[in-house]
Order: structure tokens, then sequence, then C-alpha cells
């Protein structure tokens, strides 16, 4: 069954950027999206941005999408509140986010979160190892023992987060370093997973086990034909046994 994949990105370092715009000539979003037609899956993509109407995410959009995959950095506070309440929504309803780099200080990762999500950062062409610590784990699926990056952009820890509830990959960076780079959560029937590389001044989404990665998170946040929860009292909720007098 196809899943509906909408790749979400500001679109703006790469028009105001030329040496932004000659690592990534058709946007991040474009590259992401690449990536994951590469992937052989059945993704059904399209992209949007943050200048287009509705900020690229209109109800229809958005309704129709099974997972979002996010990219922000510069304009976080340009997306409407209400643009976030429905993006909370559709997570709570079982719509998967998969959220990208610096889109840890996106609007609606911090509110699934309920934390700053703050963290040290450092950009000075660092080396990154991703390790992998849960190899047992879906979003692992075809990838070595680590994942080694040449250059990008340091993020240490404390990063405050709630706890994942799993994490994939812990960061070295050549500076010293340590960072959780591949957090999984659950909020209501969604499923969220951070996953660190991707600063816009590196060709990070060209690399094929970053692809792997993000194609593997799609999957795993992508909704399942589970039950609907419903809550209250009476109508559905009535008692299925009789109950005693």
């Amino acid at each position: 069954m196809a899943i509906n994949v909408t790749v979400w990105n500001e679109f703006r370092h790469e028009r105001e950027d030329a040496t932004i715009g000659a690592v990534y000539p058709e946007g991040i979003h474009a590259a992401i999206a690449a990536g994951l037609r590469e992937a052989g899956d059945h993704f059904t993509l399209r992209t949007a941005t943050l200048d287009e109407a509705e900020q690229g995410l209109p109800a229809a959009v958005l309704d129709d999408t099974d997972v979002l995959v996010w990219w922000g950095h510069k304009a976080h506070g340009e997306v409407s509140d209400e643009l976030v309440d429905r993006l909370q929504r559709r997570i709570l309803d079982g719509m998967g986010l998969v959220v990208l780099h610096s889109g840890h200080h996106s609007k609606i990762f911090k509110r699934m979160m309920g934390t700053t999500c703050n963290l040290k950062w450092r950009e000075a062409n660092d080396k990154e190892r991703l390790w992998v610590v849960n190899p047992s784990h879906p979003i692992a699926d075809g990838i070595g023992e680590y994942i080694e990056l040449p250059a990008e952009e340091m993020y240490g820890e404390f990063f405050d987060i709630p706890q994942p509830d799993d994490l994939i990959f812990v960061s070295w960076f050549t500076g010293g370093e340590v960072f959780r780079s591949g957090c999984c959560y659950q909020r209501g029937r969604g499923k969220i997973f951070y996953f660190r590389p991707g600063h816009e001044s590196y060709p990070t989404y060209f690399n094929p086990d970053v692809r792997r990665v993000i194609a593997n998170g799609v999957r795993w946040a992508a909704p399942v034909n589970g039950p609907e929860p419903s809550f209250g009292i009476g109508g559905p909720n009535a008692p299925l046994e009789a109950l005693p007098e």
C-alpha cells in the first residue's frame, strides 16, 4: 500500500545564499524527495514550502499526508500557530512526522515534545560518526555499525528533549561531543522520528546512508490500520457485558 509523503522545507537558505543554492540547486526538499524516490518503495511524494499558499500545507494536502518530513531553520517563527494546531491534531490522529536537523527548534517539534529542545552547536566542519545503538530497530535496516559524514555542523548534549521511546543513533564529533541523533516517540496514534544530520551548507542529503535512514524513518512512522480509540461516556463505551445490579 502506498505511503503518501509530504516533504516540507522553508526553502529560504537555498534562494537567499548562492553558496547554499549551489549545494541544493532545487532545494533541500527536492534532494530529500529524490532520496525517497530512489528507495524504490511505494511512496507517493509531494513537496511543500513555507512561501506557498497556506504555508504549503492546506487542509486537503495535510489530510492526504501519511508522513510529513520537516526541514526548517531560519523561519520557525513564521510558521503560523494555526498550522501547528492542525499538525498536532493530525499527528495525534495517526500521521507520522519525521523531523530533520534544525527542525528540533520548529514549533511543531517543541509542541509535541513539551520542552525547549535546546542544545549546543558549532559550525566547524566537524566529522560526524553516527553509531547505531539499536541495531534491531527497523530504522537501522541496511545500515552498518555507523554512518560517517566527513563534514557537518556539531550538535552537542545536553539536548533538552524527553527521554526517547527508542534511541537509534548516537553521534560523536571530532571536537569530542556526543549527541542523541536518532530519537523515536509516540504521541497519540502518531509516531515521530527526529534525525540530526542535514545542515544546509553540506551535501548531507545526497549521502546514501542518510537517505536510507530517512526512508526507513518514513516507513516506520507511517500509520497502521489499528483501532481508533473512543473516549468519554456512553455510546461506543457502553459495557460489553451486563453489569451487576
